[in-house]
C-alpha cells in the first residue's frame, strides 16, 4: 500500500509488499526524522530517508493528515504481524489439533525406494515426489482437509523425524517391527504386495546358485540400516556377511561393480532394480515373512492421529484404491522419468 498523494513532498511511503519505509522531512530535521521512523518501524522494515522540499501551510496540513494515516496503517500491520506470530505459537494438545489448526500435514519419506517413494523428473517442487505412499499421504492430509508437505529425508532421518516431533507421520514403506512397535505408534497395515516377497539381488550368474539358505554363507550381503531387510538378513542368513548400507542407489552398483555380492530388499524393488540393470537378477530362495503389510509411523502417544489415520486407512481398503494405486506406481517406476533420489542429511551442529 502506498501513501503517494504528495509525492516528491510526501513525508511517508510505506510499502507492505517489500517492507521498506522511505521517508521524506519536509518539516522537520532529518534527526526527528530518525527519531520518529524508529518508534513506528514495524520489525525487519528497510529505511531510506530522503530531503524534501519547501511547501505551503495547505500542503502542511495535507501531509500531516497522511502521517496521522500512515501512523494508523503501521499500528494496523503491527497488530496483524502479532496476531501471525500468535497463531504460529500457539500451543495444540495434540498433533492432529496443530495439522487441523495450522492446515499443514507434514510427512517424511526418503525417495529411493520405488515403487513406493521416488521422484519423477519431469516435475519440480513437492509435485515432484510421487510413488504408492505418496498417493495415500496425499489421500489422508484430502481426508483431514489439510494441505500435504513432503519432507524428503534419508531412511534413519524419517524414523528420527517422528520421534523428535518435526514431522507430523512418516510413510516410508515402513514394514512392523517389534522395535518400531516400541518407540512409535503404529498404524494399522496397508497392502501394497511390495513386502509380500523379500528377496536378494546379485549378478544374474550367481543369482541362479542360490537356491537355498547355506548358499549365500560367507557372502557379503546388503541391507539397508533400520530396515526389515537388515532383520531378515541378520536372522535368517546367520553365516552370510552382513553390510549396513544407507543409500540402495549406492548399494545396488556396489553389487554391478562385485564389491558386494548381494543386496536385500523388497520384491517390488527388487523388479525395478533387474528392469534397470539387466546383469541382475533375483535368487530363487526368498526370505520368510509373517506379515506383509506396510506401517505408518506416528509420534509415541499421538493416538487421536493414530485413530484419524487408521480410519482413513479402514476406507481406502474397503474401496480398494490400493491395487489401483499400485499399478499407477509400478508403472510410472519403470518410466523414463522416475529416479530413485538418495537425500543426504545435514550433519549434527
Amino acid at each position: 500500500m502506498n501513501i503517494d498523494a504528495f509525492s516528491p513532498r510526501i513525508l511517508y511511503i510505506i510499502s507492505l509488499e517489500t517492507g521498506i519505509i522511505i521517508v521524506y522531512y519536509l518539516f522537520c530535521q532529518k534527526t526527528a526524522a530518525v527519531e520518529l521512523c524508529l518508534s513506528i518501524a514495524p520489525p525487519g522494515a528497510r529505511t531510506v530517508f530522503h530531503p524534501g522540499t519547501a511547501a505551503s501551510k495547505l500542503e502542511e496540513k495535507k501531509v500531516k493528515k497522511a502521517i496521522a494515516l500512515c501512523l494508523s496503517l503501521v499500528l494496523i500491520l503491527c497488530v496483524l504481524a502479532g496476531c501471525q506470530t500468535a497463531e504460529k505459537e500457539k500451543s495444540y494438545a495434540n498433533i492432529l489439533e496443530k495439522v487441523k489448526g495450522t492446515g499443514e500435514l507434514h510427512v517424511s519419506l526418503s525417495p529411493d525406494f520405488a515403487p513406493m517413494e521416488f521422484v519423477d523428473t519431469s516435475k519440480s517442487g513437492q509435485d515432484q515426489y510421487v510413488g504408492f505412499d505418496v498417493t495415500l499421504a496425499k489421500k489422508i492430509a484430502e481426508e483431514l482437509g489439510v494441505k500435504l508437505v513432503i519432507e524428503p529425508m534419508s531412511f534413519e532421518a524419517c524414523q528420527a523425524s517422528v520421534s523428535t516431533k518435526s514431522v507430523d507421520l512418516s510413510i516410508s514403506g515402513y514394514s512392523y517391527l517389534p522395535e518400531r512397535a516400541e518407540n512409535f505408534e503404529l498404524s494399522d497395515g496397508y497392502y501394497t504386495n511390495n513386502e509380500s516377497n523379500q528377496v536378494i539381488v546379485m549378478l544374474a550368474d550367481n543369482a541362479a546358485k542360490c537356491t537355498d539358505a547355506s548358499s549365500f554363507d560367507g557372502k557379503v550381503l546388503s541391507a539397508q540400516n533400520a530396515s526389515l531387510q537388515w532383520n531378515l538378513l541378520t536372522e535368517q542368513l546367520p553365516n552370510a556377511n552382513a553390510n549396513l548400507v544407507t543409500d540402495l542407489g549406492v548399494a545396488i552398483l556396489e553389487v554391478i561393480n562385485g564389491q558386494v555380492d548381494g543386496l536385500c530388499c523388497a520384491l517390488g524393488q527388487a523388479e525395478i532394480f533387474c528392469a534397470t540393470y539387466p546383469e541382475l537378477a533375483k535368487c530363487p530362495w526368498e526370505f520368510e515373512i509373517d506379515d506383509d503389510a506396510n506401517v505408518i509411523l506416528i509420534p509415541k502417544g499421538e493416538t487421536e492421529l493414530l485413530a484419524a489415520v487408521n480410519e482413513i486407512l479402514a476406507d481406502c481398503y474397503a474401496s480398494g484404491v490400493y491395487t489401483e494405486w499400485c499399478d499407477a506406481a509400478n508403472e510410472l517406476a519403470m518410466s523414463e522419468f522416475a529416479q530413485e533420489v538418495s537425500i543426504e542429511d545435514e550433519p549434527a551442529s
